[in-house]
């Protein structure tokens, strides 16, 4: 009986031991990125992508199949895809002979069939992506008679005032009557007792979805020292419960995105983008305005009205812009992927919808970033399939003012925390800067 004692811990610790070791043994990591660091080339430049496999940390051989695309399934055939023995070699070489992005995506299956997966993406003369179409000749009027419409209806701003811990800000929830079927809906923050005409002010536009505005940032902003208001995109009644914006998003904005798309008129984006104008409207109405600073930031769709905001108003000083939507609708005329929301349906030829897509024009973050002087940053994520880089980079190309990227090789549709970090960053040194020029 003693020995059996005895040998029961041991044989406890012999599995435990060979449980590690064969944990060990599939303890795979497999990554992809482009040779050069930066993952950007030139038209014509033959770039590389590298495929590591390691496990337990340590590099080995194996088999992956790797596919490269430019965001587009119909030009499948234009690029490499099949099996690479890592033992003859990890590296997959592309090229392209037009202004764009490519994507990689490898597999591999370990002994136990358990399947890794890696993307990253690489792109090819950026900054020189054009527009995908010219900007409407009439582009400029017809946001002008939008305008002015929007001038004979009179804000009546309604302020409630929003209890919060912290003493140093106060908070409103805001409503201004608005053209477009819906009010400017958000939270205003001031810091207390702040001055006339002493504070900068920052509007914080949402990205897709159907939700509250957000106090959290309208609170960071006063905190900043901002007069600041976060709207949500629908003009929505704030502070509901959950199921409220549930509802909403299952009925009449379940398809928000399409809705109009047939005509510039009828557009769901062009009551969105004349909230933008009468929320800018109501800040700058606001005693505490600076009178010469307004800052626009959002992601996604929020990055699209930031980009609108920036073209279409001219007291915009400074816009972020993550990875926006809203841009390229006509990328396909020009051959290539359009941004979110595929607002133009293709026939079975593949034709874009010559209605819809002719309406698209005047709702393309492209075509308003071509009008838009105010200083900016954008992130761009190179494995962005919701928002490609292609789409992003044919905005950035055609912002007036100064401007700077974040290029991210191994990002999708994101808005990581080093990215709000940065974006914050320069819009604080952006009010640094207007104050300065005093």
């Amino acid at each position: 009986m003693r020995a059996l004692s005895f040998l029961r811990p041991l044989t406890f610790a012999i599995l435990v031991l060979s449980g590690s070791l064969l944990a060990a043994e599939e303890n795979y990591s497999l990554k992809v990125v482009a040779e050069r660091e930066n993952a950007i080339y030139e038209i014509g430049e033959e770039a590389k992508f590298v495929v590591t496999l390691t496990q337990g940390g340590k590099p080995v051989t194996g088999k992956v199949t790797y596919v490269v695309d430019d965001f587009m399934s119909e030009h499948a055939d234009q690029f490499p895809r099949g099996k690479l023995d890592l033992a003859d070699g990890n590296t997959i070489p592309v090229k392209m002979t037009s202004p764009g992005f490519l994507k990689c995506r490898v597999n591999f299956q370990t002994s136990e069939n358990k399947k890794l997966s890696a993307t990253a993406g690489l792109g090819f003369s950026p900054t020189k992506i054009p527009l995908s179409l010219p900007v409407p000749d009439d582009f400029d009027q017809f946001w002008a008679d939008q305008k002015e419409q929007l001038a004979q209806i009179p804000a009546d701003a309604k302020l409630t005032h929003v209890d919060h811990k912290d003493q140093s800000v106060q908070c409103f929830d805001v409503q201004v009557d608005c053209l477009g079927g819906a009010p400017v809906s958000g939270y205003l923050a001031k810091p207390r007792n702040a001055k006339e005409k002493s504070l900068p002010a920052i509007l914080w536009v949402h990205g897709a979805g159907v939700r509250s505005s957000s106090l959290s940032n309208a609170i960071k902003g006063a905190k900043a020292n901002m007069l600041s208001m976060d709207i949500n995109a629908h003009g929505l009644p704030n502070g509901k419960p959950g199921e409220f914006y549930q509802e909403q998003n299952a009925g009449r904005l379940s398809n928000y995105r399409h809705a109009g798309r047939e005509d510039r008129e009828t557009s769901y984006f062009r009551g969105m983008f004349l909230r933008l104008v009468r929320a800018i409207d109501f800040l700058a109405d606001q005693p505490e305005w600076d009178g010469k600073t307004v800052i626009v930031v959002g992601h996604s769709q929020g990055g699209g009205q930031a980009l609108v905001a920036g073209g279409l108003d001219e007291r915009v000083t400074f816009i972020a812009t993550g990875v926006p939507a809203i841009c390229d609708h006509s990328g396909r005329a020009a051959d290539r992927i359009n941004g979110w929301p595929k607002l133009v349906p293709q026939s079975e030829n593949g034709e874009p919808d010559s209605k819809i897509l002719e309406a698209s024009r005047y709702v393309d973050a492209v075509n308003f970033a071509s009008r838009c002087k105010a200083d900016a940053i954008m992130s761009v994520g190179f494995i962005d399939t919701v928002c490609p880089p292609s789409s992003c980079f044919a905005a950035y190309n055609q912002l007036q003012g100064g401007k700077q990227v974040i290029n991210e090789p191994l990002m999708g549709h994101a808005a990581p925390r080093h990215i709000h970090k940065a974006f914050f960053d320069a819009i604080q040194e952006h009010v640094s800067q207007q104050n300065s020029a005093n």
